[in-house]
C-alpha cells in the first residue's frame, strides 16, 4: 500500500503542486479527518438548533398556560433555548472550516429532521404522513450528500482569499448578484410588489455573500489555531465586515418575509434557495467541484432535491383556515342572515367578544346539525 510521500508525488505530478499546501490528504490516519469532523460538527450543531427551537416553544406553552405577565424572556427556560442555539450556530460557522460550504448548507434540513421528532416525542405534536416521508426524503438525501459530495478540504488561508477575491470567476459572478440583487430591491422598495419569490432571493444572494466570508474567517482562524497566523491581513477583516454585514441585511429581509408571510411558505423556500446559493457560491469562489466526477456530481444534486423535497413536505401545513377580523362579526356566518357587510359588536371588552364568537360559533354548528 502506498505510503504518504508516495501519493503526495502522485498528487504533484497530477496537479502540478504541493498537496500539502491545498489540501488534506486523504491516507493513513488523516483519511477524511477534517472532512467528518465538518460533518459532525455540522450535524451536531442543527441538532442542537432544534433542541433549542422546541425548548424555546416549550417556554411560550408555559407562559401561555400560566397566563403570567411576565415577558416570555424573563423564563430561564427561554435563555436555555437560546443559549443552544448559539452553541448550534457556532458549530456550524466552525463546520465551515473543515469542510466544504456546499455541503455544510443542505445539512441544515438535520435541524428540520430533528425538529419534527422532537415535536412528536416531548411536545406531543401529531405525527403526520408527510413527516413520515418528509424525513424519510430528507434523510436519504443527506445520506447521499455525504457521500457523494466533494471530498477535499481546502486550507483557508489569507493568500488563497485574495487570490479567490480577484478571480474573473468571482468578480462576473458578483456583478451579476449586483444586478439581479438591485433589480429585485427596486421591484421591492420602488414597485411594492410584495412576492415571497423577490424577498427570499434577496436573502440568499445576501446568504452566498455570508457563506463565502463565513468560511473565510472560520477557515483562516483554524489556520491560525494550527499554527500558520493568517489574522493579521487585512482581508481577514474584510471578510468579517462582509459576514457581519450580510448577515444583519439577511436577518432583516427573513423578518420581513416571516411578517408578510406563513412560516410554513418562508422556511422550506427560504432553505431551497438558501442550499442553491450555498452550493453556487462554493464552486465558483471555493472551486469546491473541481475535478469532481459528473456522476457525483448529479447524485449530489439528487441528495439536494431530496433533502429539499423533503423539508417541504415536513413544513407543509394543512390548509389555512383565513381568521376574521376580530373587530368585526361577518353577518354570512349567523344562520339566517344573508348581509354580506360587517357591522360592528356590541361590546366594550374582549372577554365580551371572545364569548359572543362562542356563540355563534355553536348556533352555527348546530343549525348545520339540523
Amino acid at each position: 500500500m502506498p505510503n504518504n510521500s508516495t501519493l503526495d508525488v502522485m498528487f504533484s505530478e497530477e496537479t502540478g503542486q504541493n498537496s500539502s499546501e491545498q489540501y488534506y490528504h486523504f491516507s493513513g490516519e488523516n483519511l477524511f479527518k477534517p472532512y467528518l469532523l465538518g460533518i459532525i460538527i455540522s450535524i451536531s450543531g442543527n441538532f442542537l438548533i432544534s433542541i433549542s427551537l422546541n425548548i424555546q416553544k416549550y417556554a411560550h406553552m408555559l407562559q401561555s398556560r400560566q397566563s403570567s405577565s411576565k415577558p416570555y424572556y424573563a423564563s430561564v427556560l427561554w435563555w436555555c433555548g437560546v443559549v443552544l442555539m448559539g452553541l448550534g450556530e457556532l458549530g456550524n460557522f466552525t463546520a465551515y472550516g473543515f469542510a466544504p460550504a456546499s455541503l455544510i448548507a443542505p445539512l441544515g434540513c438535520v435541524s428540520v429532521i430533528a425538529s419534527a421528532i422532537i415535536a412528536v416525542l416531548f411536545l406531543k405534536e401529531t405525527l403526520r404522513a408527510s413527516d413520515i416521508i418528509g424525513g424519510t426524503l430528507a434523510m436519504t438525501g443527506t445520506y447521499i450528500l455525504v457521500a457523494f459530495a466533494p471530498h477535499t478540504s481546502t486550507h483557508i488561508t489569507a493568500l488563497l482569499i485574495q487570490r479567490n477575491t480577484v478571480s474573473w470567476q468571482f468578480l462576473v459572478y458578483l456583478f451579476i448578484e449586483v444586478v439581479v440583487f438591485s433589480i429585485l430591491l427596486y421591484l421591492y422598495k420602488r414597485r411594492n410588489i410584495r412576492s415571497i419569490i423577490i424577498v427570499l432571493v434577496l436573502v440568499s444572494l445576501l446568504a452566498s455573500l455570508t457563506v463565502i466570508s463565513v468560511k473565510a474567517v472560520s477557515g483562516m482562524i483554524t489556520e491560525s489555531i494550527n499554527g500558520e497566523l493568517q489574522l493579521t491581513y487585512p482581508i481577514f477583516y474584510v471578510m468579517v465586515v462582509v459576514m457581519v454585514a450580510s448577515c444583519a441585511f439577511q436577518i432583516k429581509f427573513l423578518n420581513q418575509a416571516m411578517k408578510m408571510f406563513t412560516a410554513t411558505e418562508v422556511v422550506p423556500i427560504h432553505f431551497v434557495f438558501f442550499t442553491a446559493s450555498a452550493i453556487v457560491a462554493g464552486m465558483v469562489f471555493y472551486q469546491e467541484f473541481s475535478g469532481l466526477a459528473l456522476l457525483n456530481v448529479f447524485m449530489f444534486l439528487l441528495g439536494c432535491l431530496l433533502s429539499c423535497l423533503g423539508v417541504f413536505l415536513i413544513a407543509r401545513d394543512g390548509p389555512k383556515i383565513q381568521t376574521q377580523d376580530q373587530t368585526f362579526i361577518a353577518m354570512a356566518i349567523i344562520p339566517g342572515k344573508t348581509s354580506k357587510d360587517k357591522v360592528q359588536p356590541d361590546v366594550t371588552s374582549t372577554a365580551r367578544w371572545q364569548t359572543n364568537s362562542c356563540v355563534i360559533d355553536r348556533t352555527t354548528r348546530n343549525a348545520q346539525n339540523t
